[in-house]
């Protein structure tokens, strides 16, 4: 798990964004992070298992073992815990009670398997843009709803027409041919995580 700024006031558990979109917000998420650091709040990104640097094979992860881990990954933090997920990564939050929920473009299981099935390599029916997916997967992201807690805020880019507590600029990364920083994009999340932490 990487670990970002002081160990103890708040902290952040960070999720990234599910498969193949983790690659290309990964740099956005670590860069969000570095400057919440330099405003006292600490961060940690776990790897899921069978994403990141997880030796479990993607063919071989469910969705309970993403919750279980994130369960785990926030009973390490020094509290309080607030929880920072991109995209379907919120669907691995179910199983913790987070200080607050700050979600970044979040999608629904269905809206997750929809991304998850236009990626579908022709003739390959379990290879997802080269992540080899399990049908039992899918099944448990198809059916998985959205936490919402009491303390939640949404976030989407500006180019989002769905319903959010704020819409910034900035180009989803997700969408990017390679990962990039978006520098700019990653001011901008920070400072709306710190003021909502802060409130």
């Amino acid at each position: 798990m990487l670990r970002l700024g002081p160990d103890h006031g708040p902290t952040i558990l960070a999720l990234p964004a599910l498969f193949e979109e983790a690659n290309r917000s990964r740099t956005l998420l670590v860069a969000m992070l570095r400057r919440l650091a330099d405003r006292g709040i600490a961060g940690a990104i776990p790897d899921l298992p069978g994403q990141g640097d997880s030796l479990l094979p993607t063919r071989q992860a469910r969705l309970s073992m993403w919750r279980d881990a994130v369960a785990a990954a926030a009973t390490t933090l020094a509290g309080p815990v607030h929880l920072v997920a991109l995209r379907g990564a919120a669907l691995a939050a179910t199983a913790i009670d987070p200080a607050s929920c700050w979600y970044l473009s979040p999608l629904t299981g269905e809206e997750q398997v929809r991304e998850l099935r236009r990626l579908r390599i022709a003739g390959a029916g379990d290879d997802y843009a080269g992540n080899i997916i399990a049908d039992a997967m899918i099944d448990d992201l198809a059916h998985a709803p959205l936490p919402d807690g009491a303390r939640t805020r949404v976030v989407r880019l500006a180019g989002d027409p769905r319903l959010a507590d704020n819409h910034l600029p900035g180009a989803p990364p997700w969408r990017a041919a390679e990962p990039v920083a978006a520098p700019a994009l990653a001011d901008a999340l920070a400072q709306d995580i710190a003021a909502w932490i802060a409130g």
